[in-house]
């Protein structure tokens, strides 16, 4: 069993009088191509356009295994990012990433379709308690009244799962669309409010396909060469393929709320119409950045910021752990995850194991050394009955046991 350990020193939170604070997300969603394909050269590009976007959620597409999570987490988030569950489906997969002093992943669900799926990523905000759902996906690709057809039945799948999330229910949709105009059904799809799991454009509809109109919206193709780096796509910026829809939770006031005018397809600066991204002259990033993007994938990535509401009025106080504790990190009731953490003063033999009711041994979660400091533990119940288990924390000289509750 895995134990995740924090090297840092506990916190203490003290009330202050301080003015509250609110917490501010940028979410990112980017098609990396293939990844990890080429990674050992593309993943310095990745880190560049990373660093220089600064977000608090990555949400991509066209990641193909394990593998690439592990790679993409290490070499080009580090140390402050964790991945949520990956799900190898068919074709290529989505992933997300999160900053873990801010979020707590929950689950990834996958909406199967005919050709990817969709993935249904929920996570908790850990200073605003707040729970924002976000859906990636990569739509069928390419133009024709087929495709077009796929695509319909793809987010009609999308719609049968938020039209049954309940009412104010905060939730996103990111990801490679393939959309090529706001006529198409598979965008009036999106946005049709008939029943209440509907998205809201942040952006203005049109006819963005091969339009300089819209050449501010459009974020594929990065490359306009006969030949592109990593075999991606040709023929310069000309369509608003990737995407950020909001729930109308999410567009109203209180709560999670998108920050008007954050919407930004990175990089394009409207004067890249059929363009690579790295031609001269730039507006609003160096060679240096354009030179990533168009090296990286032959898609811009897209971000916008979210106001998660107030933090608590408090000021955390660095201080060494001297006593034990133990908890259920969240959530709690759960299903079928949830992860458990416990403070050490200093390291020690530790064993974490969860009970019935009847004081039978469910499963032992942790056995061995554990560090000092705080430790944290997933607790999978995907294959028990739903109801109350005590989990219990014995060490060398302490012993704790608390209550959590499984829901099914």
């Amino acid at each position: 069993m895995k134990i995740k350990y924090f090297l840092l020193i506990g916190f203490l939170l003290i009330q202050t009088s301080f003015p509250q604070e609110n917490e501010i997300v940028r979410i990112l969603t980017y098609n990396l191509l293939n990844y990890p394909d080429n990674y050992n050269i593309r993943d310095q590009y990745y880190k560049k356009v990373i660093d220089e976007i600064n977000p608090d959620i990555v949400v991509v597409q066209e990641i193909t295994s394990q593998t690439g999570v592990n790679i993409f987490t290490s070499d080009v988030l580090g140390t402050s990012f964790a991945a949520g569950t990956f799900i190898n489906g068919p074709d290529t997969d989505n992933a997300i990433f999160y900053k873990y002093s801010s979020f707590t992943f929950i689950s990834n669900v996958a909406i199967s379709t005919s050709l990817r799926n969709i993935s249904q990523f929920t996570l908790y905000n850990n200073l605003t308690l707040d729970t924002l759902i976000i859906y990636s996906v990569h739509l069928k690709a390419s133009d024709g009244s087929s495709n077009e057809q796929q695509r319909l039945n793809e987010v009609t799948t999308l719609r049968n799962a938020t039209d049954a999330l309940p009412y104010g229910q905060n939730y996103i949709v990111v990801g490679d669309f393939n959309i090529y105009y706001s006529g198409e059904p598979a965008y009036q799809k999106l946005i049709d409010q008939s029943s209440s799991g509907y998205f809201v454009d942040p952006l203005i509809a049109g006819n963005w396909h091969n339009n300089s109109v819209y050449s501010s919206y459009h974020t594929q193709s990065t490359c306009n060469l006969t030949s592109c780096p990593n075999g991606g796509s040709n023929g310069g910026l000309d369509d608003r393929f990737d995407m950020i829809l909001i729930s109308q939770a999410v567009s109203d006031t209180g709560g999670i709320e998108f920050i008007s005018g954050s919407y930004t397809p990175f990089g394009n600066d409207g004067q890249h119409f059929n363009k690579s991204i790295n031609e001269p002259p730039f507006n609003i990033i160096t060679q240096e950045i354009a030179n990533a993007l168009f090296q990286s994938s032959d898609h811009l990535p897209v971000f916008a910021d979210f106001d998660f509401g107030p933090v608590s009025e408090v000021n955390d106080i660095n201080y060494t752990i001297t006593t034990f504790n133990l908890y259920q990190n969240y959530p709690n009731p759960f299903n079928p995850t949830t992860k458990i953490r416990f403070e050490l003063p200093h390291s020690s033999y530790t064993k974490l194991v969860v009970y019935d009711l009847l004081g039978r041994e469910v499963k032992i979660l942790f056995e061995g050394e554990a560090f000092a400091g705080m430790n944290e533990v997933d607790f999978d119940a995907e294959n028990l009955a739903a109801g109350i288990y005590l989990y219990t924390l014995f060490t060398d000289d302490f012993i704790a046991t608390k209550k959590l509750m499984l829901l099914k």
